[in-house]
């Protein structure tokens, strides 16, 4: 089991990756802009210019790789938050994993079968801890 940070830059994750680059020598080793995904927003759903955030990006820091993107086109005006990401081995281990974090919290996303994975969902548990549950390709 892994379970990675996932940061949510509100608009600026490209500067943080450079940022981090800088400060801590970290490698981008992915990075996917909304208007580069097989199931980008359609334009009228995103904020102008906002096709060219970052949808998703992987930052190896060290020994360590934190997910990170730009969010979800409405921005705040400063770090939003972060999500933890639980990578599952199969996708019953899925199933089951996010079925007891979804228990007496709110689901976002049910757990869906993606461009990018076999099973993707997200959710926030009981306690307001935002979790996405993965099962990596």
């Amino acid at each position: 089991m892994t379970i990675q940070p996932y940061l949510i830059f509100d608009g600026r994750a490209e500067e943080a990756a450079a940022f981090y680059e800088k400060a801590l020598g970290a490698q981008v080793q992915m990075l996917m802009r909304y208007k580069d995904s097989p199931l980008a927003p359609p334009a009228d759903m995103m904020p102008p210019g906002w096709n060219a955030k970052v949808m998703h990006m992987a930052l190896k820091i060290g020994d360590a790789v934190v997910f990170g993107s730009d969010g979800d086109g409405v921005e705040s005006g400063g770090f939003k938050g972060f999500s933890l990401s639980y990578s599952a081995k199969t996708l019953e281990e899925a199933e089951r994993v996010f079925a007891a974090l979804a228990d007496g919290g709110e689901t976002q996303m049910r757990l869906t079968k993606t461009f990018f994975s076999p099973a993707f969902g997200i959710l926030t548990d009981r306690f307001g801890v935002p979790w996405m549950v993965v099962v990596p390709q």
